[in-house]
């Protein structure tokens, strides 16, 4: 006389399998979601990048169509409680305002560069993303 097992439960093979599959959704969705995160500290950074373009600008509508014409020369103008400083040029992803320095790549220790180069009555203004590399602005 056999018996037949009635096993109403799942196997140990099927609950990996399921295990393993919800991990991969999972995993897919953090992807999709951080990208997601660092194109809007990018557009951010976009925007933050034309505003200060407008400000020099008016920088130079007020000087004559001169601009800054060292990287002191802007520091002094453009850092925070300078005149043409605007609060919202803060970095996304640090929360800190922005070097304006130049040349460091946006981590969480350390906000996105400026870079500021003259030439003449002309500038260029770039800005690190984290992804695509740099923006540049210029008046060229």
């Amino acid at each position: 006389m056999s018996r037949l097992r009635n096993n109403k439960g799942f196997t140990l093979i099927e609950l990996v399998i399921v295990l393993a599959i919800a991990a991969l959704i999972l995993a897919a969705i953090l992807l999709a979601v951080t990208g997601a995160q660092k194109s809007r500290r990018d557009s951010q950074r976009k925007t933050d990048l034309g505003q200060i373009s407008a400000e020099l600008e008016q920088y130079g509508s007020n000087n004559s169509g001169n601009y800054p014409a060292t990287q002191a020369a802007f520091n002094t103008a453009f850092k925070s409680g300078a005149s043409y400083n605007n609060a919202n040029w803060i970095d996304p992803l640090s929360g800190s305002a922005y070097d304006f320095a130049g040349a460091q790549a946006p981590t969480t220790g350390q906000p996105a560069g400026i870079a500021y180069t003259l030439a003449g009555r002309t500038y260029t203004i770039c800005i690190n993303l984290e992804v695509g590399g740099t923006n540049c602005i210029s008046n060229q």
